[in-house]
């Protein structure tokens, strides 16, 4: 694993795995999407008890895809909650935008600063996300329909009174609590909380997650190979309101 778009260290029987290109605002690249999933596999096979996921930097948990990749490119953001039944906390700073925000609700517990933001614009711009179960999974169907319907942004008040966060704390110490309840829930017997969050995910993904994510990905298709799905790519890269047609 090289890290160049990831960092990871450990705090006690913490795992700590960063996005890590602050100056591009966390954006997700094919590369980074690679290095989490690499990273995640590692921590599944590892000794650590809980992993955290977060940022580097105050502006962004990330942005989302990168729009330099290409288009075809920017459904690799992985599914890492699912890939173990260890607990994954998410801690926000920031923004979080698009994939990185179906990134982010594929993790267990969130915590976020007080200035986070939540925004999911794919439905304005003709992009696709993936794995969009995620969202109403998380939260009430018509909060996650104002989400994803109506492109509104969450700050963090309404994100924690909808069930996007489990909790709001001041700006610069999401990490901190997300490690305290790591190290709180490393105390725990693991056999209990990895079949609770078996459990959970059975009753949220009745076909179970890889299933699920194939439905997804089905469900899509048709749209990354549409006329609107380019115009939306163009149109985000050119900074132009885009003109949808249907097909």
């Amino acid at each position: 694993m090289s890290q160049e778009h990831i960092k990871v260290w450990d705090e006690g029987p913490v795992r700590i795995v960063a996005l890590n290109r602050p100056d591009k605002g966390n954006a997700i690249t094919k590369l980074m999407a690679e290095e989490i999933q690499a990273a995640m596999l590692d921590f599944a096979a590892s000794d650590q008890r809980v992993a955290v996921l977060t940022g580097m930097g105050s502006k962004a948990f990330s942005f989302g895809a990168d729009v330099g990749e290409p288009p075809e490119l920017w459904r690799a953001v992985p599914n890492v909650g699912w890939q173990t039944d260890k607990p994954l906390i998410c801690a926000v700073e920031g923004w979080c935008i698009g994939g990185a925000l179906v990134l982010a609700m594929m993790a267990d517990l969130a915590v976020c600063g007080t200035s986070a933001k939540f925004y999911y614009p794919e439905a304005k711009l003709g992009l696709t996300g993936g794995m969009i179960a995620a969202l109403p999974s998380r939260i009430p169907h018509k909060f996650a329909m104002e989400l994803t319907l109506l492109c509104r942004t969450f700050d963090a008040a309404k994100s924690e009174r909808v069930g996007l966060v489990n909790e709001v704390v001041p700006d610069g110490g999401a990490l901190a609590k997300a490690i305290e309840w790591g190290k709180e829930m490393a105390g725990f017997a693991p056999m209990v909380t990895g079949a609770i969050k078996r459990m959970v995910l059975d009753d949220i993904l009745p076909r179970g997650p890889s299933e699920q994510w194939a439905l997804q990905g089905q469900r899509l298709n048709g749209i990354r190979n549409s006329e609107d799905f380019q115009e939306g790519v163009a149109a985000f890269r050119e900074r132009r309101p885009p003109q949808f047609k249907g097909r």
